[in-house]
Order: structure tokens, then sequence, then C-alpha cells
């Protein structure tokens, strides 16, 4: 059976490490950032259009009802929109049949359902979000923790209107996920033998 893992998680939570470690722990790929890059060489985009568009819903600006599968409109303006929802659904097929794998955000665990993926959602709270992501800040980027705070909410609210296109389940329900794992004060590395011996006994119940 293919083992697809998706990761869905708060801004800050430390979710894409955690992908990218549990991948490397299991020996599979973790798809991430390479989603944006596909699309964006695909069409012919901007990377940080393509980025912006992949977290937030098309139905918040046009009056669309999003389905298996999307129409394609004749306005100009709602094409661009589209195109990146139709291409990100593609390649996120693509990746579930070339075999196992890790796929970080991008409504994967909704997109992939028909391939049974263990759902991950990975949250934390306020103050341990602030401090990862200050951690982490580039060079010369010094944010005050009120504007950092505003950062992530703002984040977290596009990715809870980018779900509602493919699910009536809420962005971070618990009903929605197999596994929910709180990073709050916790090194993120050391949950990885845990989680990957989870994963085998949770691919090898599904086979049975």
């Amino acid at each position: 059976m293919t083992r697809i893992i998706t990761i869905s998680r708060e801004f800050g939570s430390g979710g894409r490490e955690l992908g990218k470690r549990l991948a490397d722990a299991l020996g599979i790929p973790c798809y991430d950032h390479e989603i944006i890059q596909m699309i964006a060489k695909e069409n012919g985009f901007d990377e940080r259009y393509v980025a912006n568009m992949s977290e937030k819903s098309i139905e918040a600006a046009y009056p669309l009802t999003i389905g298996h599968r999307f129409s394609m409109p004749p306005v100009p303006v709602m094409e661009q929109p589209i195109r990146v929802a139709v291409a990100q659904r593609e390649i996120l097929e693509s990746f579930a049949r070339k075999g196992d794998c890790v796929i970080v955000g991008r409504c994967a665990d909704v997109i992939l359902k028909e391939y049974h993926p263990l759902n991950i959602f990975v949250y934390a709270n306020m103050d341990a979000k602030i401090a990862r992501c200050q951690e982490r800040a580039p060079e010369g980027e010094n944010l005050t923790r009120k504007e950092l705070e505003r950062r992530i909410r703002q984040v977290e609210k596009g990715r809870r209107q980018f779900r509602e296109m493919y699910s009536e389940v809420k962005w971070g329900d618990k009903e929605a996920y197999d596994l929910c794992i709180n990073t709050s004060g916790r090194e993120i590395k050391k949950l990885i033998p845990a989680l990957v011996e989870l994963v085998n006994c949770w691919f090898a119940a599904e086979e049975q």
C-alpha cells in the first residue's frame, strides 16, 4: 500500500520541519515548496504569486463553486487563480501516483482522500509560534511580537479560507485529521522516532 502522509499546520508550529524530518526518517520524498515551483514554471507565473494564491480562497474574490473539477470561466481576471488551483490538484495527484511521500500543506489531505493518506495536523500555542518565527526570521527582519502575531493570524485565516473551497470540515478541526500534534515546548526532531513507529503501524493496519 502506498504511504501518503499529509501535513497541515498552523503558521510557526514547525509543521514544515516535522514533515521534512519525518520524510527523511522514512526514506521517502517530501513535497513542499517544490509544488509552488512546478506550478509557477508550468504556467509562467511568479512564485510569490503562486504561493499567495495557494493559501487563499478563490471564492473570497470570485463567486465560484469549487468541486472535484474546476471549470474555466471565460472571464480573464478569473483565469489565473483557477489555473493555480487546477495545476495544484494535478501536481498533488501526480505525486501520489508516484508512490510513498509526505506532502506539506496545499489541502492535500482533502484533494488526495481517494489515496487514503495519513493526515496530520501540527499546532502550537501562540507563544511557541512567535518564538519559532523569531528564531527563523530572515536576516534584517525585526518584527515586534504584535506584528508577528498579526502575521500568524493573517496566514492562518488564509489557510482556513483555502480549505473551505475543498471541504465543509473546518481547517484545524480534529475531525479532519488522523493525528493532531502539539509542538509547544517540544524539540521536533525528538518527536520523529515515535512518529515513524506510528506511521509504520498505521499503514500495516491498513493493509490487513
